[in-house]
């Protein structure tokens, strides 16, 4: 029989079986492994986003570690079921390219009729750059002209969000 090795806290500790079947304590990169899957099950295509509360929780946990920048694409129904994630660019530590054709080709591929983005800042500060802000206006402009809705532009910093349309930027 296994035995454990509680911490003074042990009410807080998070235990994984190693290959031998031993019982540790699980890392901080462990649970949020753990974590992404259990969101990532729960976040399934038809999974209504109703409250800007939902999208920020996923996301923050999906960008929230990355360690190069990530563009991420939400696409939604008109009713803000969920259609698919789409991580539509990858970058560097501090920029990722982003194309509003190529953003705009993705959302009528999926019928999409709304999306949420969403990227992180690998420097831990998510206060959106002036670059956002302009990014975010451009593909807004674009995406209105297929009708697509762009309902929010996250940007992630650890467990940091800021939500542009809580900010009024959007």
């Amino acid at each position: 029989m296994s035995h454990l090795n509680f911490s003074r806290d042990a009410s807080t500790d998070l235990f994984v079986r190693d290959a031998c079947g031993e019982y540790r304590t699980a890392t901080a990169d462990e649970v949020l492994q753990r974590a992404r899957q259990v969101l990532a099950r729960r976040v399934r295509r038809g999974t209504t986003f109703s409250s800007p509360q939902v999208a920020r929780d996923y996301l923050s946990l999906m960008l929230g570690t990355r360690e190069h920048e990530v563009f991420v694409s939400v696409m939604l129904d008109a009713q803000h079921r969920l259609i698919e994630v789409l991580e539509l660019f990858r970058g560097t530590i501090d920029g990722a390219a982003v194309y509003p054709r190529e953003v705009v080709k993705e959302a009528l591929a999926r019928n999409a009729a709304a999306t949420i983005f969403c990227h992180n800042h690998p420097s831990g500060v998510a206060e959106p750059s002036a670059a956002d802000r302009a990014l975010t206006e451009r593909l807004k402009t674009a995406l209105a002209l297929v009708e697509v809705r762009v309902l929010d532009h996250l940007v992630v910093a650890g467990d940091s969000v800021v939500s542009f349309a809580e900010r009024g930027i959007l």
